[in-house]
C-alpha cells in the first residue's frame, strides 16, 4: 500500500528534531526503522536527502526541497480533513432506513454509534422488518435487502453474497441425532419462514448427482423473520435454514452447529443497499451510504 504521506511525516519529524533517535521516540518507532524508511525514500527517488555524520544530520538541496514541499502537502491534508470534519458536523436531516431483521441486527445496528460520531446531525429512522417495503410509497431512503432484486428504477450497491446454512444447537443434535443426508430431514423439526416471497421448501443439493432438489420440510414453527428462527434454533427447538452472516457468531461460539454443509453448497443470496437515485443525492443520504456501504462490504467478507 502506498503510504508516502506517512513517509513524509517521518522525514519532517527527523528534520525538525535533527535526530533519528529523537524522531523515533516521538513516533514510537525504533531508530533503525526510521533510518531504513529514510533510506527507502532516497532509493526510490534516486537522490540523497540527508547528509549523515556521527554528530548531526544536514539537509541536501534535494532534501530541503522535499522537506518544504512535504510540510506544505501535510498541512493541506490536515486542512482537507478539518474541512470535511466540520462539513460532516453541518450535515443534518433524517435518513429513513429499512433492513431485514437479521441483517439489521447483526450488521447495520453495530455501525450506528460510529456513524453518529462522524455525522452527529443526522437522524436515522430505522425500521427492522423482513417485509419488503416500497421505497416510493413508504418514503424510505435506503433499504438493505437480502435476496433477488426485482427490476426497478432503484439504484443498487452490492454489499456481498450470503451463504445460507442449516444449523442446530448441540443440545438438539444430541437429542435427535445429526442428519447425514437430505432424506433425514423428514425425521427432524425444521423451522421455516412464512412470508409470501419465501418458498415452502428448502432447495438442497443432492450430493450423489449434484442436482438441486426442492425438499419439503415440516416443523413446529413458521416465523416472519430469521431472528426468531435463530433464537428457536439456539433454544434447541429444531433446524434452521438461515444466512451465514446471521449465525456467524453463534457458530464461532458453539451455540449452533452446521449440518448438511454439502447440501447447501451454492445456496446463496445477494445483499444490496437500494436507494432512490437521481442527479442530486441529498448530502445526508450520500453521507450515510458512503459511510455504511464499505463497512458492510467488509462485514459480508466475514
Amino acid at each position: 500500500m502506498d503510504n508516502r504521506a506517512g513517509e513524509m511525516q517521518v522525514f519532517v519529524r527527523v528534520v525538525e528534531t535533527g535526530s533519528f533517535s529523537k524522531a523515533a521516540r516521538q513516533l514510537l518507532m525504533t531508530p533503525s526503522s526510521v533510518s531504513k524508511l529514510i533510506g527507502r525514500i532516497e532509493a526510490r527517488m534516486g537522490v540523497q536527502l540527508l547528509k549523515r555524520s556521527t554528530r548531526h544530520l544536514a539537509l541536501t538541496g534535494e532534501g530541503r526541497t522535499y522537506y518544504e514541499r512535504s510540510q506544505a502537502l501535510l498541512a493541506e491534508l490536515d486542512a482537507i480533513e478539518r474541512d470535511l470534519s466540520e462539513g460532516a458536523a453541518r450535515i443534518t436531516g433524517t435518513v429513513r432506513v429499512t433492513a431485514s431483521v437479521g441483517f439489521g441486527i447483526v450488521a447495520v445496528e453495530p455501525l450506528l454509534p460510529a456513524f453518529w460520531q462522524a455525522f452527529p446531525g443526522i437522524t436515522v429512522d430505522l425500521s427492522i422488518s423482513d417485509e419488503v417495503v416500497d421505497l416510493y410509497l413508504d418514503r424510505t431512503d435506503v433499504a438493505f435487502r437480502v435476496g433477488t432484486l426485482s427490476n426497478s428504477s432503484l439504484m443498487a450497491r452490492k454489499l456481498g453474497t450470503a451463504q445460507r446454512k442449516i444449523v442446530a444447537s448441540p443440545d438438539y443434535l444430541a437429542r435427535r441425532g445429526t442428519p447425514q443426508v437430505i432424506e433425514d430431514l423428514t425425521a427432524h423439526a425444521c423451522l421455516s419462514v412464512n412470508f409470501r416471497r419465501a418458498s415452502p421448501v428448502w432447495p438442497l443439493r443432492d450430493g450423489s448427482n449434484s442436482r438441486v432438489v426442492d425438499n419439503a420440510v415440516t416443523g413446529p414453527l413458521l416465523a416472519n423473520n430469521g431472528e426468531t428462527l435463530r433464537r428457536m434454533a439456539i433454544a434447541g427447538i429444531g433446524l434452521a435454514h438461515i444466512g451465514e452472516f446471521h449465525v456467524r457468531e453463534d457458530l464461532r461460539q458453539g451455540r449452533l452447529v452446521e449440518v448438511l454443509a454439502d447440501a447447501v453448497a451454492g445456496d446463496t443470496e445477494d445483499v444490496h443497499a437500494l436507494y432512490l437515485g437521481g442527479p442530486h443525492l441529498p448530502h445526508r443520504l450520500r453521507a450515510f451510504l458512503d459511510f455504511m456501504v464499505p463497512r458492510l462490504q467488509r462485514f459480508m467478507e466475514g
